[in-house]
């Protein structure tokens, strides 16, 4: 099956047969297994096992989480791409217009300010919930708009840290 992954506002074709994987022409041997119960996921591939954590945002969109770096992608079947494009979301936006708290947590660092721009990947917010800091980072290239939480603050899940527009 072939999927259409975007991360960092690059879009890469994946092609799924078994265990055979390509990915943008090179193919790779990998399998993904599940930890009943939870959202980890062990990825087998070159002979080395990775735990990765899946966490469905809706919308084909995932935060996918290893080795403590979070990142989110969106990922579509041929069908769903299809459709977006009949529909007219092939115009959807390059990127979410705010970043969530993906958990409750201790804001102890926010590394951007209004009208920086900011490039895919770059640190926005380093968060830290169970004792572990977390920096969240921009999916896309684009501009902060606002910054709504400062160092020492608790906030909660879903709850808006930064505003940006996202670059084209």
């Amino acid at each position: 099956m072939k999927y259409f992954v975007s991360l960092f506002g690059r879009d890469i074709e994946v092609d799924v047969d078994g265990d055979a994987v390509t990915v943008d022409g090179k193919t790779q041997t990998a399998t993904l297994g599940v930890v009943a119960g939870t959202p980890i996921r062990q990825l087998l591939h070159d002979e080395r096992s990775e735990a990765l954590a899946l966490d469905p945002l809706g919308s084909g969109r995932w935060l996918i989480t290893r080795r403590g770096e979070r990142v989110e992608v969106e990922v579509l079947d041929e069908r769903a791409r299809h459709i977006r494009g009949l529909t007219g979301g092939g115009e959807r936006a390059r990127g979410p217009a705010v970043l969530k708290a993906p958990m409750p947590g201790l804001v102890v660092r926010v590394q951007v300010e209004a009208g920086q721009p900011v490039a895919a990947g770059a640190g926005l917010v380093v968060l830290e919930a169970m004792k572990m800091e977390n920096e969240l980072r921009a999916a896309v290239p684009g501009v902060i708009r606002a910054v709504r939480v400062g160092p020492g603050e608790t906030v909660e899940k879903g709850q808006v840290l930064v505003e940006f527009e996202s670059g084209s």
